[in-house]
């Protein structure tokens, strides 16, 4: 049997328009850039990854742009010629030629993944060990930043039966105004949905420890990432009766470990692109259930390829107690899927058909890809 050699990786940058600004204690999207990549193999199957930050760079030091150069200049041309159904030896021997570049890694490996499930004819969640369940419950962020405007469009929500759990982006504002907020939502929602918050690193110490009570006393049940650095984290923990939930701390398994071991979160939210890819993501899922920390899967806010490669890896694991994120899709205007993803109560369905279970839509595709690296901005008259 001859070995099956990757052969071509083509990448893209996919400008898609959004449903609103969403606001975020380190910025506002106004839109989203989804860098899409595809590996063609000798066999004639392709496969599709997805690498997409939050805000461009004020989440975190990847952008779309630099994971395209990454693989364009470095990743894609080290892994022509190689063994395609081989996947987590090419990941190490990529890892070994190119530091970090979490993002452009995951996407990769996403890509490779999709292109042996199509090949073995089985989802991707069986290539991770099969799943346990075929549909995960789904949290809305609501980031408006008006307090009425997010009371609406939560209710909205609750009426179409899409979601019933609510993450509030705070942290923008002084921490008085984010609680008097928070409460007014809580209120409004009561027990007809849960309330949990995010505050993207934007308080000190500080402000954590005067904060974290008055929100826990205004109903809501999670706070993430109060504060930027995992020791502070790890102080505020046991001290309030909410649970605490680490993010941008979390870079993959060594961080994982090092937060474990320091007791030094509650939940951990799991992220394949931050994690480096699906594999490295399945093992910071077990360093927590090792440790006794609950799992929650998060989001970078991508498109549906990376939506779905997270679901199939989040419907495989043994424990998902706080649900899941994966509503990146929806915050985008444009369907870029020939048949489009299953939110309904208040769940996302996990796909069946081989690989990642989805067709793109070229037209959509061809539509919304930038013409080389650089976006072009008008200047307003």
């Amino acid at each position: 049997m001859s070995v099956v050699t990757i052969e071509r990786i083509e990448t893209s940058l996919i400008d898609l328009p959004t449903i609103r600004p969403h606001k975020l204690s380190v910025a506002t999207m106004y839109g989203q850039t989804l860098m899409l990549v595809k590996v063609t193999c000798s066999d004639g199957v392709t496969g599709i990854g997805e690498g997409t930050t939050i805000a461009g760079m004020a989440y975190g030091p990847e952008s779309p742009e630099a994971m395209k150069l990454a693989i364009d200049a470095y990743l894609g041309p080290a892994m022509i010629g190689q063994d395609a159904t081989r996947i987590q030896a090419l990941m190490t021997h990529l890892g070994k030629l190119v530091k970090v570049n979490h993002f452009a890694k995951s996407a990769l490996e996403t890509a490779l993944l999709d292109a042996q499930g199509k090949r073995l004819g089985v989802p991707l969640s069986e290539l991770l060990g099969g799943r346990r369940r075929d549909r995960l419950p789904v949290a809305w962020t609501l980031a408006s930043g008006d307090t009425a405007r997010d009371i609406a469009e939560a209710e909205k929500m609750l009426d179409t039966r899409r979601h019933r759990i609510f993450k509030l982006k705070i942290g923008a504002r002084d921490p008085h105004s984010d609680i008097q907020h928070v409460a007014a939502i809580k209120r409004a929602l009561g027990e007809r949905a849960a309330v949990r918050v995010d505050v993207n690193m934007a308080w000190s110490e500080t402000q954590a420890a005067w904060a974290i009570p008055a929100l826990a006393e205004a109903g809501c049940e999670l706070v993430e990432q109060p504060v930027a650095s995992a020791a502070a984290l790890a102080r505020l923990m046991g001290r309030f009766p909410v649970a605490l939930m680490a993010d941008e701390v979390l870079q993959g398994p060594d961080t994982a470990f090092e937060i474990a071991r320091g007791h030094g979160a509650d939940v951990f939210a799991i992220k394949i692109e931050q994690s480096g890819g699906l594999f490295a993501a399945q093992r910071v899922a077990a360093i927590a259930d090792a440790a006794g920390i609950e799992l929650y899967g998060g989001t970078m806010l991508e498109g549906a390829v990376s939506t779905l490669a997270s679901a199939h890896l989040f419907a495989s694991f043994a424990n998902l107690q706080w649900g899941t994120e994966l509503f990146g899709p929806l915050l985008i205007t444009e369907e870029i899927l020939t048949k489009p993803l299953d939110y309904s109560d208040f769940e996302l369905t996990v796909p069946n058909g081989p690989g990642l279970g989805i067709e793109l839509d070229e037209d959509k595709i061809k539509r919304f890809t930038r013409a080389g690296l650089t976006k072009v901005t008008h200047t307003s008259h």
